[in-house]
């Protein structure tokens, strides 16, 4: 069972074993229902589901919180360089906490994964998702865990920018976004508590409908 105490709402210590997760979007409220911004909430998803302390204080370019998850610490930062600059803060927030790269989740929307599918994978190019290519070029590697969580392509001819930008709209989308968000906390959890190959087979798929 994952624990998560108010009293666990403390940096690290040093010499401690932590995570780094690190979710993708845009700052403002302009963009903060926006499909490019699927990695912010799953963020306060997890902030929500464990009583963490919201997002407040600054770190470099990244607002920060911490928590301990499944008995480890773990840091949950979001960049505030905007998408395409997001490998500024991810580089940062590495060298200040000292953090090795295979222990970095990046949690990211992707608009060639079907709506809704989870997919985690320990390493892999960018595909174009140009907050991941930022974080691979200031990094100098590939070599990290990401979360990616399908928001499909748009319809007919409407520009892929329009897409990600646009509020995820109320209805079934709405409701498939919540329940991949769902099945992306857990699968952080997984990530932190038991390692990057379980939580790629327990959680990579499609939405859990209910009905």
């Amino acid at each position: 069972m994952f624990t998560s105490t108010s009293s666990h709402n403390l940096p690290p210590k040093p010499t401690e074993e932590k995570f780094l997760i690190i979710g993708l979007g845009n700052p403002g409220r302009d963009f903060r229902f926006n499909r490019h911004n699927i990695g912010f909430m799953l963020l306060d998803k997890v902030v929500d589901r464990r009583n963490l302390t919201p997002f407040t204080k600054r770190q470099g370019k990244a607002l920060i919180t911490f928590g301990t998850l499944g008995g480890k610490p773990v840091i949950l930062a979001k960049p505030q360089t905007y998408m395409n600059l997001s490998g500024e803060a991810v580089s940062e927030l590495k060298r200040f906490y000292n953090i090795h790269h295979e222990r970095i989740l990046v949690c990211v929307d992707d608009i060639d994964i079907p709506l809704g599918h989870v997919r985690l994978r320990a390493r892999g190019t960018s595909g174009g998702q140009r907050g991941l290519q930022s974080i691979i070029d200031h990094l100098g590697t590939n070599f990290f865990p990401r979360l990616r969580i399908g928001i499909g392509r748009p319809v007919g001819a409407r520009a892929a920018t329009d897409h990600v930008l646009q509020n995820v709209p109320e209805g079934d989308e709405q409701e498939i976004i919540g329940m991949a968000l769902d099945r992306a906390v857990d699968a952080v959890e997984t990530f932190v508590a038991e390692g990057i190959v379980l939580a790629m087979s327990r959680h990579n798929g499609p939405p859990d409908r209910k009905d």
